[in-house]
Order: C-alpha cells, then structure tokens, then sequence
C-alpha cells in the first residue's frame, strides 16, 4: 500500500470516528493493521473481553512473531486462566488450559506443567508466586501496566501507536476543496450550485449571466464538525514513522510458489516479500523515484491549480505533514573512542563479535588461519592455522585444488546464535565448523566438503526449530547443512554466477534466506525445492551483502560496482521499493565496500579509509571517523551485539577496537582485573534467562514472577555490567612474565582462618537438630534445601523485596519456609532400617516443583509449593541410596539401589524399565553426560561404570586408584559429577579428589596431606566448572582450581563455624548455580552456614602462578597428561 493510500485510511478512521461508528473504527485498526488504539485495547481488557483483545491484537502481531509478543499473548491468557480458577470454573480453566496455553508448551514444557499443576491447587495462591494475587480488578490492572509496556517495547509496533496529527474532519475539508475546484472548472458555473451526489463529478447546467467567482467560506457539503472524539496519542516513539509491512506480506510472497510465475524485471528492484496478483498488473503501476512520493489522487498541476484558483478557502489544501519525536539517540552512542589495536599478523578478511562474550572477537585471515582475542586483555585466545582435518574424506576436486596451489584465505567466519559453534568458510571448497568453550578452547566439530571452488559465505539459521548451516559458492548454488551431523538438507539452484552472500531471517514464523551473486541478482528461497521467490537486481549489479536490524524490522545492503561504485541501500519489503539510498560514498570506492549495523538505529560503512556513521532514518552522513588513521581503503567492519565496541581492519594486518562510553567503562572493568591478578570465571555461553519466554530489556522484572526460572550467570554486557561481581566477568588469562620460578617459590596459599575474612551465614532453624545428609541450591538460586537424617527437608526461601533480589545470600537471613498448612515434608522410613543409619538420597526437576527423594524408605515425590506427596514408589528392600533425572525426560529416573543395582524407572507407567549390574556394593553416585550419552555410576566399592543411554549397556568399568600407601582396592562411598562441558568427570571418595576423561581414564589427583590431612567427606563443582569446593572431616573446606587440582586457599573451621568444635564438621557441601563463589554447607550437628568471599576479597584465595604452559607441576600421585581445557 502506497503512502497515500495509507493516509487516506486514517482520514477515514477519522471520518468513522467523529460519526461515531465505534465498532467499524476498530474493525478498520485491526484489519488494517496501521494505528493501534491503546485505550480501546485497555477497555477491553478491563472489561475482561478476552476474545476482542486477541482478535483486535491479531490485526498488529502473533504469538509467534517475536518475544514481546509471545510475552503479551501470554500474559492475556494467563490472567484469563487464573481468573477460572478464582471463580473455580475447573472446565474453563481446562479448557484455557488445553486451548491457549499449550501454545507456549513447545518454547517451555516445565513452565507449562507448573501452569497445569495449579489446578491441583485448592486455591492457586497458595503457590508463593501468586500469593498476592488480589482481586480481579486490581490484577487486570496491574497486568495492563505491563503489556502497554511491552507493545510500547515491541517492534511491530512501531509508529502505530500515535494517531497522526491533523485538523479535525479533514476528509470533509478536501471533499470541499475538491468540489471548489471541480465547480471552478464548470463551464457555466452557478451561484449556488446543488450538490445532490459523490459518485460522479459536479457539473452545473448551463444558465444565462455571467461566471461568478466561487464561493469563499461556505462549503458545499454541509457544515464541518468539531472536533470529533479521536484524539490523537502522545508522543511515543524515538523513530520516524515508515510504511509498515503489511501483516500478510511475507504470506502472500510465501503463497506465491508457482516456480513459472514470471518475475517483474525493475531496474535496481528490490526483494519484495509480498508479490502482486500478477506480473501485469505490479508493471502497470511504475515506481516513482527514490525518495519521491507518488500522487495517486491528482497531479501535481491539478493541486498548483487548485491552490492558485481558491480563493478565501480557510483550510489547507495539501496533506499536513507528521512531526517526529526528536531521536532518542545521539553520536555519542556510536564507539569512536580507539581504545585497542590488536596485531593480527596477515591481512584480516572476516570478523565476528562473540554473542554473548562481548569481547571476544573471532578473527579470519588471507592465509587460512583464525584467531579468538579478548580485545580487553589483547590477548589472543586461541589460533588455529589451516589445516584439513581429514583429507581422506575430501573430494578428488579439493584435494587437485590444494596440491596445485596450497594457499587459503578465509572467506567469511561467523559464531552461532547461542555462541557454542562457530563457522569458517575457506576460498577452496570447504567449510570447518568448531565447538568453542567459553574459556577459549575450540574444538574440531564438523569438517564439510561443502562447495566445487571458493566457499564464500557461511551463516547459522534455525529452519524447523534446528540449528543448520547455510553455504553459498564459486558453483552457483546455496545448500543447507545440519549443524549437528553435517548431513546436507538442501541444495538451492538458480543463480547464473558464482553465489557472493547469504542472509537467512524469519518472519511471522517463517523461514527463509536471501542471496546475491556477482551479477547483481539477489533471490530469496523457502526451506523447499521449488526455487526462487523473489528475482531482483542490486544496485551496483556486483558483489552486495545484506543485513536486518538487530530487532528484524528493516532490510539494509551494501555492495559495489565494478566500476567503484558503491550503494548503501534500505528495502521497503513491503512495497518492493528501495526506500531510502544512503549517500556518502566516494565515486570510486577501492575496494568492496563492508557494512554492519547496531542499536537498531546506526550504520556503518568503510571507505575512503575512513568509518562513515548514517542514521537509519537520515540518507546523509551522519558523522566520519579515521579512527587515528592506519585503516584500511575499505575497512572491514564489526560492531559487537550491543553495539559499544566497533572491530576495523588497518592497512598493516592489524584491527582497532574503537568504544563508546559503555565500551570504554567495559574495557576500564577489564583492565582492573587484570592489575589486580586475578583470573574471572569464565562465563557460560548462554545469556541470562530473565523469564520462561525469553528476556524482554525493557519491560519491569516484576513481569509474571511465575515464569522466573532456571537462572544462568549472564555474559559480559553493558546491560548488567553494573550489577556484576568480580566472579561475573569473562575470563582473562594473565600473561606470564619471564620470573615465573620467583613467582612460584613466593607464592603463599591464602590460609581463611578469621570471620573477618569472609561472610558467613547460620541460616535460623528451630527444628530438632539433625545431622544434615543432603544439600542443594534450587535451580533458580532462590532458595537452599536440605535433607537431614532424621527423614525431614528443611527449605529457606530469600524474600524478594524492591531492594533484595531475592537469591540466596550470605548477607541477607532467608525464612524457614512451610506451606500455611504447616505441613513438614518427611521422607517414608523404614523399620528395618532406621532413617539415621539409611543412606539419603535428593533429587532436584529442572523447574524447582518437585523433588524426590528417599531416606531408607520408599521414594517419594513432593511437591515443593505444597509438601505434599505426589506419589512414592519403589518399596525396600533394596532401598534407594542415589537418585538422577534423565537429561532429557524428567519421567525417567536412575536410582541407586542398596544392593548395588540401578534401576532405570518410569515414573509416568510406573514401571521398572530396565536394571543395570556392575556394583559390588551400594550405589553412591550416578551423573548423566547429554553429550556423551552416558550414565556414569560409582558405588561404595570405589569402582565407576559407564552406561550408553540408549541401549542401557554397560560401555566401561574402573576401579578408581589408591594412594601411595593405601591398600587396593579401595572401600568406601564415591561421588562423580560432570563439569559442565560433560565431558570430564570429578570423582569423590575420602581418600582423593580425581577428574577423569570419557574414556574413564584419571588426568589428575590431589589427596589429603599438609594443611589438608582429613579425609574428604564432600566435594562439588562451582557453577562455572572452574572452582572445586571440598569439605573436610577436620572441619575445614578447601577450594581448588579446577583444571590443576592446585588449592587457592583454605577456609578453618574457626572462620565460619562461631563457636568451632573439633566434633563438627561438614558433611555435605552444595554450590550456587549462578554465584561460583558462594556454597553452602551442612554440618555434622544439623546447622547449615551460607559462605561467601569478603567483601575485600570477592573471589577465594588466588590462582598459583602459572607457567608457560599454564599451570603449575602436579603435587598429585598422578602425572599423566592433561587434555583439560586451560582456564
């Protein structure tokens, strides 16, 4: 829909309105999809007309479209699922249940079965979440808050939710004018002409006397009205209103699958999502120039001559024109500061922020090789020279390739969406796919014989909810790869030259991709084998890429001619128009011109050695950079996600990071790092889950507390930097100076032994002390259970407050939670074997509603809103001694039998599936590897076994080793759990703590000895894998590093034990799942203390000095080599 024609709907919205036909107003915002009335909306949702709140949103989004959307949809039916259960309608509730809800169950199974187990509730307040949960009224308007928060926030709605500024009835006002001026072209005009009809021009008959002048201020159609009731909204958003695509624009395209369609042939076309009805009747209508608008109701010489002819007409004859909002951003946004200059070494060809890390860049070069640099160190993390990992594999053409001319370049490298992978696509044939550890090792992952000549762009896409690979090449074609096996999915075939970009994108839940070869020809393709839906050419007609926004909503490219030419361009998806042509450029570029964009609102380009900055919605340049000069004639460039560091290729083989203010402040946090020595956790690869659904930046976090689940510790952002720790930060590996042997004979374990040097919390318990023989963290870091052995859990909730987060803390005291019934979960004893001389046993469901667990007796399964028992199974004997979910399925559990069998147990048939033998004594332990597909049991007899998941069967088993002068083989409970990278393995038993590999073989020990002589009763990972906490039978706890088994520092007893005994000790110690630095730790006499780092210290003791090769030599019996990743 052309500009105008969008206009007129909303003079008619007017019209409507001031007529008062309400429901045909509102009819006409939905369907048109183009002003989104929000206080229409706030009466029906405060009227609780559920079914016109989703029919009217239905007309600006859909669930699927994007997070603030699911977030909106989600919360409508969430407060009418809520509002059957007030008023204990249980049918409707199902219903809503089964029919709006189970949506969500594909993007969150746990949060949908803690949805579903409302029902099993007397009263849903009684889940803590939901407990102030007033009435209806205040609970719609406390939800209407925030979803006018999230459709301000959402991107779809952008510029429909200001009605645009103009006189009141303006639809009369040019019915008026328009009739002025037919009457003046009358041939016999009449002094008061009789207007009896619209439909067809006026015309007066003829009559004797001469011409009169047309009337001045009386209109011809009656009186114009007051203004009517449609006001328009405030000011909302920063940005300048554009044509919208229309809802149904990439459906129509999509819809277009006839591969014989003729393809309109427009110079400079763009790629249109929505084709015409036919190819006649899309060329009838020939686009105006660029930046012109069309007239599609008169001339431009029919309006001069109506504004020349009127005469006294008191309204405004042309269309008055929308004010913008002032831009809610500034130059200073923009990263100009040089705040690094990293030496590659060879002449850079790709660059790639990491995701998450937001200082990580990935690096290819001419020659073949990448590197990974932590800009804030300058340290290069990891490099990899080419080299074909399996050349028996390769095709005949690779192999004649590589013997005739042995040189590579990179051609593109990119991370995956979720920063676990990462792509290279070479200049011969292939592409390497690598898996990288948030520490900075990369691992061979896939290897891909993928194109005949050069590879010459590579990107991640997730068709069918599935991380693929998509490639395009010298060979004309686009194929599609599965990322996991490297199967090839699809081939794309159609373009007549060599395959220059790749760009996949979604929308409205469709998937599809955009490429463009060296003859100019951009095409775009659905995950099928019907061909191409859209045949345009580029500006330029040569080498182009193209590039989204960060939010998904505007279309940009680059490229440049043959001739030097280049175009910096925004498509009108919509419309099939280039909608703004940004200038700028030199006439003769020197090379091919890279761009990127960021913020939503900036672009980048280098040329002229120079950075030029555009605002999106300005085609002139808004500022130029030389960045200290040394760039290259045509930079290469690459801002990171948020948009505060900028990567620049230099003529010398180097890159300049240049910073905003958020970069500057990110890089100084660095910085203090590392002058203070100390090494930051790693951090996992997956950003911060701020709800279920996904997180939404701008909305309040006080938005449905009940999705807030399974907490991750966040990556390095500007976002929550503020609020970081020093244990929050990415790692930073120190760099090693020449006096590494003085270093190492100086260096003093830091020995914890006054309260002074830490925070140490005795959680409030008035129950009858116990020894405490189990203790974990729940998922979400919000509250600490414990299991005693008198077969009673205990549970301390932090109170979130406007000023408390509400994760567990050493520094606030949490409350020893019981439902109002008062009700204590106990665990089914048994009388032949008495709670206290049982082994206990816990396990966690990934969402913190159940837990199951099993003190001699039966097993049970609690509900932990509740503490009531859901169901217990497996009666002794044999009783359960250990307990794991299933990875993948939380009906399927491992237990741990006293007989030292495993069964493999389901608890949704309540069946026995299959038992596993290979114990000699009780099982102790049991951990799952997902990525190994392997159960990895030990038991009292000291021996680990390893199961394949699939078939059950047993794969390995080991003894684990005795210390030099212990006798063998070894007795005793033995505990294993995997690091996060589940691929090694920590092995307990009192006598040593190993880490051993996947074949079961052991790379490092440490036993008890020096300061450290008791046996060791408990040891844990910290979150981020990089700590190990271990409890001693002397009281004292001991942390160590994780690669190395070197001890960091020792905590005494004295230091949180107030009144330390000699008899007390810990029996159990349990690690945050977020905060690496604060555990917890049940004592041998019942009490639970929380321990965290001072204040002055916020990390545990230090690293020892490391050498060249990065640690320390083994003071462990074991000296076999290490294949640990370095930390």
């Amino acid at each position: 829909m052309s500009s105008l024609s969008r206009e007129l709907v909303f003079l008619i919205l007017q019209f409507l309105d001031e007529e008062k036909f309400k429901e045909t107003v509102h009819k006409l915002e939905q369907e048109s999809g183009f002003f989104f009335n929000m206080r229409h909306f706030e009466d029906q949702v405060q009227a609780g007309e559920w079914d016109e709140v989703e029919r009217y949103l239905c007309g600006f989004t859909k669930v699927e479209d994007n997070r603030y959307s699911m977030k909106i949809f989600f919360e409508i039916r969430k407060q009418k699922y809520l509002e059957a259960l007030d008023r204990q309608d249980r049918a409707k509730a199902v219903e809503i249940l089964v029919k709006d809800l189970k949506v969500f169950a594909s993007f969150n199974e746990e949060l949908f079965k803690e949805i579903t187990q409302l029902l099993t509730l007397d009263n849903f307040r009684q889940n803590e979440q939901l407990s102030k949960y007033g009435d209806t009224k205040s609970a719609r308007n406390i939800m209407l808050m925030e979803l006018k928060k999230l459709i301000e926030a959402n991107p779809l709605f952008r510029d429909k939710l200001t009605f645009p500024p103009f006189k009141s009835s303006r639809l009369r006002t040019l019915i008026n004018q328009s009739l002025n001026w037919q009457h003046q072209l009358c041939k016999n005009p009449r002094p008061n002409p009789d207007i009896k009809t619209l439909f067809t021009d006026h015309t007066c008959s003829p009559a004797n006397g001469a011409r009169p002048p047309p009337p001045g201020n009386s209109p011809l159609v009656g009186p114009v009205p007051k203004a009517g009731v449609f006001p328009p909204l405030g000011g909302h958003s920063p940005f300048q209103p554009v044509v919208s695509p229309s809802p149904g624009a990439i459906a129509g395209w999509m819809a277009a699958t006839n591969p014989s369609l003729p393809h309109p042939a427009v110079a400079a076309g763009p790629p249109s999502l929505m084709q015409p009805s036919t190819a006649a009747a899309f060329l009838k209508h020939p686009r105006a120039p660029t930046g012109v608008t069309g007239m599609d109701y008169q001339s431009a010489d029919s309006e001069h001559l109506m504004k020349r002819i009127r005469t006294g007409q008191s309204e405004e004859v042309s269309f008055s024109g929308v004010s913008h909002t002032p831009n809610a951003y500034s130059q200073d946004d923009l990263p100009k500061t040089v705040v690094r200059t990293l030496s590659q070494g060879s002449n850079v060809m790709s660059m790639d922020f990491h995701p998450q890390q937001q200082t990580i860049l990935l690096v290819g070069t001419n020659v073949g090789d990448i590197s990974l640099w932590e800009v804030g160190s300058r340290e290069r993390l990891a490099h990899k020279p080419f080299k074909v990992w399996d050349i028996s594999s390769c095709t005949m053409g690779l192999q004649t390739a590589l013997l005739k001319d042995a040189a590579i370049s990179v051609n593109r490298c990119v991370w995956a969406p979720d920063g676990l992978l990462l792509g290279v696509a070479f200049s011969k044939h292939i592409v390497q796919i690598y898996a990288y550890n948030p520490t900075g090792e990369l691992r061979h992952h896939l290897e891909i014989d993928a194109h005949i000549g050069g590879v010459n762009d590579i990107a991640f896409a997730h068709p069918n909810k599935q991380l693929c690979i998509v490639t395009c090449g010298d060979d004309k074609t686009i194929k599609v790869w599965d990322a996991q096996a490297g199967r090839r999915q699809y081939t794309f075939e159609g373009h007549e030259a060599p395959v220059y970009s790749v760009c996949p994108h979604y929308k409205e839940n469709i998937q599809f991709i955009f490429s463009t070869a060296i003859d100019g020809k951009i095409k775009a393709w659905l995950y099928d084998c019907v061909g191409s839906r859209v045949d345009y050419d580029a500006p330029g007609h040569w080498c182009t890429t193209m590039a989204y926004s960060a939010d998904g909503t505007r279309l940009f490219s680059c490229g440049t001619s043959k001739e030097g030419d280049s175009h910096l361009v925004e498509w009108n998806e919509s419309e099939g128009s280039i909608k703004r042509n940004y200038s700028g450029f030199r006439k003769r570029s020197l090379g091919v011109v890279q761009f990127d964009t960021t913020r939503n609102r900036f672009l980048a380009a280098g040329d002229e050695f120079q950075i030029k900055f555009w605002d999106m919605d300005n085609t002139n340049v808004l500022t130029v950079v030389e960045a200290d000069g040394g760039l290259a004639a045509s930079p290469r460039l690459r801002f990171n996600k948020e948009g505060s560091l900028l990567a620049a290729t230099l003529i010398d083989n180097g890159i300049k990071i240049l910073a905003n203010n958020d970069g500057l402040r990110l890089i100084r946090m660095l910085e203090s790092r590392i002058a203070d020595g100390s090494r930051g956790p790693s951090e996992p690869s997956k950003p911060l889950i701020v709800n279920a659904l996904g997180p939404v930046s701008t909305v309040s976090t006080s938005v449905a507390p009940t999705l807030e689940r399974d907490r991750i510790p966040p990556a390095v952002s500007i976002s929550n930097l503020a609020s970081m720790e020093n244990s929050r930060l990415v790692d930073v590996k120190p760099r090693v100076s020449d006096d590494v042997d003085n270093k190492i004979k100086v260096w003093k374990m830091p020995d914890i032994v006054d309260q002074s040097q830490l925070k140490a919390l005795r959680l409030p318990d008035p129950m009858t002390a116990s020894k405490i023989v189990r203790l974990l963290f729940t998922n979400s870091g919000l509250a600490l259970l414990a299991l005693a052995s008198n077969a009673v859990h205990k549970l301390w909730k932090w109170q979130r407050t406007d000023r408390i987060s509400g994760k567990s803390s050493a520094y606030v005291v949490p409350q020893l939670w019981q439902p109002p019934s008062g009700t204590l979960m106990t665990n089914d004893v048994s009388d032949t074997n008495p709670s206290e001389e049982a082994t206990a046993c816990i396990a966690l469901s990934k969402n913190d509603s159940y837990v199951m667990s099993a003190s001699g007796g039966k097993v049970s399964l609690f509900n932990m809103m509740t503490f009531k028992v859901m169901t217990t199974f497996t009666s002794p004997p044999p009783a359960a001694t250990f307990l794991a979910f299933h990875p993948q399925d939380n009906n399927i559990i491992a237990i741990g039998m006293e007989d030292s069998t495993i069964q493999i147990y389901n608890v949704r048939v309540d069946e026995v599936k299959t038992i596993l033998k290979g114990h000699q004594k009780r099982i102790t332990g049991l951990a799952f590897s997902q990525s190994l597909n392997t159960l990895v049991s030990s038991g009292a007899d000291a021996q680990l076994c390893a199961w394949s998941i699939d078939g059950w069967e047993k794969k390995k088993a080991r003894f684990i080793q005795a210390p030099h002068g212990r006798s063998s083989p070894l007795i005793g409970d033995t505990k294993v759990q995997f690091h996060n990278d589940q691929i090694h393995l920590l092995v307990v038993h009192e006598s040593q703590i190993s880490v051993y590999d996947s074949n079961l073989e052991c790379l490092r020990s440490w036993y008890p000895k020096d300061s450290l002589p008791a046996p060791i009763t408990s040891a844990i990972y910290s979150c981020d894998g990089l700590l190990v906490y271990a409890g001693f039978s002397d009281g004292a706890v001991a942390v160590f590093d994780a690669d190395s088994l070197r001890l960091r520092c020792r905590i005494a007893p004295s230091a949180y034990i107030p009144s330390s005994s000699t008899s007390v000790y810990p029996l159990v110690i349990a690690a945050h799942p977020s905060e690496p630095n604060q555990i917890a730790v049940g004592m041998s006499d019942g009490v639970v203390h929380v321990v965290e780092p001072s204040d002055a210290e916020p990390k545990w003791g230090g690293p020892p000095p490391a050498q060249e090769n990065g640690s320390l030599p083994s003071n462990s019996s074991n000296h076999q080599p290490s294949d640990l990743p370095a930390r």
